[in-house]
């Protein structure tokens, strides 16, 4: 049974569960990863603590230092004297196999296995042996290793095509942030606006609820306070989190270009060309820095409903979209005014920059974890923002969709099953039904079958009467904040594959 102190997670802990428990009589391999500050440690110290297994929690150390270290560990956990013999790896990993020999399955777990690999980079062809001599001999061993990380790129490499580690694993495991849904009861928050509010400055990451000492808003009208006292306060860790979060997640790279990409995404810069004419720098190097961004999960690149070939960029992580959009042009006046201040200039450019997109990625994200089929006539697979030009005689800016929902096929597009708008903080008429009504003609006209297809309005401020008796009638589909929130259409949640392999929330190998 999962501990009370582990919150949700219950596809992950059900995933890792199953793995440790197989009784199969063969050394089994895991990978666990994840971005920092998601819970991987406290989820894998609650495996261990609950099976009986063992973990080791990598440094930043010598090669020497850790394996010291490990074999004092491996010692207090065995109950025998601290073995003298770890001077090399070879011998450690026979140490740490050597616990599944006594008949049951047991956890074992390596935490933040890319610093031992930056101390010992001969580890992974190391473990590559030791496993294939276990498979030659036929010897019977449960060992559950598994191998955690929170630098993606890293363990990308480490599982890739071309790695000694390709292949073996039995379980993939990646620890994402919580939803939106399970963001809310994880903060305690009952107002579904509040809630929105408070995950489009810190998201989904569970740690920074402690970085913040529980300090949640009590109502909505206590946000503003919140964000003065927590976020814009220098006395909590989560005042230079952004610049840390960088820091850790980029490695060694241009760090200030990065931060600029970052401050042009989350302006309204959206593409790679848009960015690097934004930086006045080569498209070149704004492609290897957005790249950089993207394999470290800070960056989403998703293409566009209507033209695939055209892909738009979004920052994963809420609270660099919050900085960068409204904290970091004000952090010198952070340093001589009152944070309330300060915030009383940043908060309608956090509205306008920061929460109305937020606002519609959770959307997209309502329709594909929480919809039920029904409500746009088939499951949806996708849900993405598209943009059409329109070819009329007063022919203007791009006409935009926030919310365009396909289905699955067979095909690289499935049907379009609803086009939508989401408006936060406005609320929504027959306007804009209308103009969702001329991105339908114009789909029509480029050969879409548009026929089943839903228009849909998704508000944060609420619909007319006009509007609500146009729902009544079957014209369009309404999302208010209650619908998002509410407890109507469950999440889908992850099930291990049948068979030994199992991928949970994405792959590293492929």
């Amino acid at each position: 049974m999962k501990p009370e102190m582990v919150f949700d997670r219950d596809a992950e802990w059900d995933a890792l569960t199953a793995f440790t428990r197989d009784a199969r009589p063969d050394a089994g391999l895991g990978v666990v990863s994840g971005r920092l500050r998601q819970g991987k440690t406290h989820l894998l110290q609650a495996l261990t603590a609950t099976l009986g297994g063992f973990r080791f929690g990598a440094q930043q150390a010598a090669r020497d230092e850790s394996l010291r270290r490990l074999g004092d560990e491996l010692a207090r956990y065995t109950g025998g004297t601290p073995p003298g013999h770890l001077s090399r790896w070879e011998d450690a990993v026979d140490a740490l196999l050597a616990l599944g020999e006594r008949g049951r399955p047991v956890p074992v777990v390596l935490d933040e296995f890319p610093d031992l690999v930056r101390q010992s980079p001969e580890l992974p062809s190391v473990l590559h042996g030791a496993y294939r001599r276990l498979r030659e001999t036929g010897r019977v061993n449960r060992t559950r290793l598994l191998l955690s990380g929170s630098s993606l790129p890293v363990m990308h490499r480490l599982f890739g095509a071309a790695a000694p580690l390709h292949g073996l694993a039995d379980l993939e495991l990646t620890l994402r942030p919580l939803d939106f849904r399970q963001s809310a009861r994880f903060w305690g928050i009952d107002d579904p606006r509040l809630a929105l509010l408070v995950h489009a400055v810190v998201g989904g990451t569970p740690a920074y609820r402690a970085y913040v000492a529980d300090d949640t808003p009590s109502g909505p009208d206590d946000f503003d306070s919140w964000v003065c006292r927590t976020v814009l306060n220098a006395g909590t860790p989560l005042f230079l989190e952004p610049h840390h979060l960088l820091l850790e997640e980029t490695d060694h790279w241009d760090r200030a270009l990065c931060h600029s990409a970052l401050a042009a995404i989350a302006t309204g810069c959206r593409t790679q060309g848009a960015i690097a004419e934004c930086l006045g720098t080569p498209l070149t190097d704004a492609s290897h820095c957005l790249t950089l961004l993207q394999t470290s999960g800070l960056l989403h690149g998703e293409p566009d409903a209507f033209r695939p070939h055209r892909v738009r960029l979004r920052i994963t992580e809420p609270l660099l979209a919050f900085e960068h959009a409204a904290v970091r042009p004000r952090r010198s006046a952070l340093e001589q005014q009152d944070a309330a201040e300060v915030w009383r200039h940043a908060r309608p450019v956090f509205d306008s920059a920061v929460a109305g997109p937020h606002f519609a990625q959770i959307c997209r994200d309502w329709v594909v974890d929480h919809a039920d089929a029904t409500v746009f006539g088939a499951p949806p697979a996708t849900a993405a923002h598209g943009s059409l030009s329109d070819p009329g005689p007063s022919a203007g800016p791009d006409l935009e969709a926030d919310v365009v929902v396909r289905g699955r096929a067979d095909a690289r597009s499935g049907p379009v099953l609803s086009v939508g708008l989401a408006r936060w903080d406005e609320v929504m008429d027959l306007r804009h039904l209308r103009h969702i009504r001329r991105l339908l003609t114009l789909l029509a006209a480029g050969g879409e079958d548009v026929t089943r297809t839903r228009p849909a309005c998704y508000s944060g401020a609420g619909f007319t009467p006009e509007l609500r008796a146009a729902e009544a009638d079957g014209q369009v589909v309404l999302v208010g904040l209650d619908r998002l929130y509410g407890g109507d259409w469950p999440a889908r949640r992850l099930c291990p594959s049948s068979g030994h392999r199992r991928s949970i929330g994405g792959t590293l190998g492929g």
